[in-house]
């Protein structure tokens, strides 16, 4: 299936000659004639490439402070608050239910402003002190609170970064770049394990603390350095003066995006400030993609539980979180590739069953074996789904093109109706069913490590 619009295509190459000329008034334009193009515009993807590199280290940091909890709950966070039954399971998915409340008001805020790099910023500077906070809370119910309220502000993030990044790169252009922003989850996870293994073991009791309250303290303290570096670094939108961009490269930026516009712009109608969310709406498109992206964000549940599947295998918590990194360097490695290949050949849907039907082959041999080695090479196959996930937001980019609003809209939407599943997959994993395997494991004499029970509650 070729890289195209579900259902069809606009054809946009009249809109790149009547545009060509008429500038623009929110900055310095020039005649494209005067422009050597290929020369100005591979200067202008170098430039625009490294800046939104640094989308990478936000989300990075955004993943590490969504999961930090996973990490915390194998050196006594659970037992510190008194949790019981299922209640860090809500702790889990609490913060999903304030992803709902703000990703498609957030995004229909951000396509009306001139600074997106400061808003989205600001919203990182939020999150990351309620992280901090997160290092002081004594009561489970504290903890829900500020749960909630990480989700509430994290939530612009995502959706925000994708509509940066439709608002600059070409069709096709954007998934290779979505990978990239998307690889930030498995290297957070990468990482993330390893930072947490180190804090955990080797701040516990300083200062007073315990191991996992020193894990947010950090967490969130690196988090606040990011974000007030992204306020020089994140690029606005290509309509608004960019001193790291030379007059030609400004123009050239604004008319690859004038090519790309389709029928409302080319119309010259003009966008209301709803219009665009009246008309996601009303497009089934964007309902049949977010309930599509939503199931397979529930298919990949287990990401949350990473740590705790592989202490399943009878692993100490540090050798837990440090057996974590490799699955996700091959996810990663994955990523690029397909991505690039995707873009390469035009084809999103076999680009996007394919990552699937590797996970599923993970999801088969892990409930068909209690084998340590194969359970832990199970892991490597299901690490591949999320591959699809990115090719799939790079189709709902490409998909709802027809005016920025609306693509503004539709991106938040999808993206929430994805999210959404967090809400119910996060009890996907029960703890009851942590002890069942404990036993099962037991009454079996497999393997010849010990099985801990304190990390077997799922």
């Amino acid at each position: 299936m070729s890289v195209r619009p579900l259902l069809g295509s606009v054809d946009c190459s009249s809109r790149y000659e009547a545009t060509s000329s008429r500038g623009n008034d929110d900055g310095p334009t020039l005649p494209l004639d005067d422009i050597d193009r290929p020369i100005v515009e591979k200067r202008l993807l170098r430039k625009l490439d490294l800046r939104m590199a640094f989308l990478v280290l936000i989300y990075i940091m955004n993943i590490m402070d969504r999961y930090n909890v996973a990490a915390a709950r194998l050196h006594g966070f659970e037992e510190d608050l008194g949790m019981t039954g299922n209640q860090f399971n809500t702790l889990v998915s609490i913060l999903f239910v304030g992803y709902l409340l703000t990703q498609t008001p957030s995004n229909i805020i951000l396509h009306h402003m001139k600074r997106p790099s400061l808003y989205l910023s600001s919203c990182m500077i939020a999150w990351a002190a309620i992280t901090v906070f997160m290092g002081v809370v004594q009561t489970y119910h504290a903890a829900l609170i500020l749960r909630f309220f990480i989700g509430f502000v994290e939530a612009t993030f995502l959706p925000g970064a994708l509509l940066l990044l439709s608002r600059w790169y070409k069709k096709n252009e954007l998934a290779l770049r979505t990978a990239l922003l998307f690889c930030g989850s498995p290297v957070s996870n990468v990482f993330g394990a390893l930072i947490a293994s180190g804090i955990l073991e080797s701040l516990d009791g300083t200062l007073g603390f315990t191991a996992w309250r020193w894990l947010f303290f950090v967490e969130g303290a690196l988090t606040i350095v990011v974000a007030v570096s992204a306020i020089w670094i994140l690029p606005d939108f290509p309509s608004t003066p960019s001193v790291w961009l030379s007059p030609d490269e400004q123009t050239l930026a604004k008319r690859r995006m004038e090519e790309e516009v389709a029928t409302i712009e080319r119309e010259g109608k003009p966008e209301g400030n709803f219009s665009g969310l009246v008309e996601t709406l009303m497009d089934w498109r964007v309902w049949w993609l977010g309930v599509a992206l939503h199931l397979m964000i529930c298919s990949q549940s287990f990401t949350v539980f990473f740590p705790t599947l592989i202490a399943t295998m009878g692993y100490n918590a540090t050798t837990s979180l440090l057996l974590c990194a490799p699955p996700w360097i091959l996810g990663t490695a994955t990523s690029f590739v397909v991505a690039r290949h995707s873009d390469v050949t035009g084809d999103r849907f076999w680009h996007i069953v394919g990552p699937l039907l590797v996970g599923i082959a993970g999801f088969m041999m892990a409930i068909s074996t209690m084998n340590t080695a194969i359970r832990y090479l199970s892991l490597f196959l299901m690490a591949q789904s999320p591959v699809a996930y990115v090719v799939s937001l790079t189709w709902v980019m490409n998909t709802f093109s027809q005016s920025q609003s609306k693509r503004a809209a539709a991106i938040a939407l999808v993206n929430t109706m994805a999210v959404a599943s967090h809400i119910s997959s996060s009890y996907f994993w029960p703890s009851s069913w942590g002890t069942f395997i404990r036993e099962l494991v037991s009454h079996l004499h497999i393997g010849k490590r010990p099985v801990h029970c304190d990390v077997l509650g799922i």
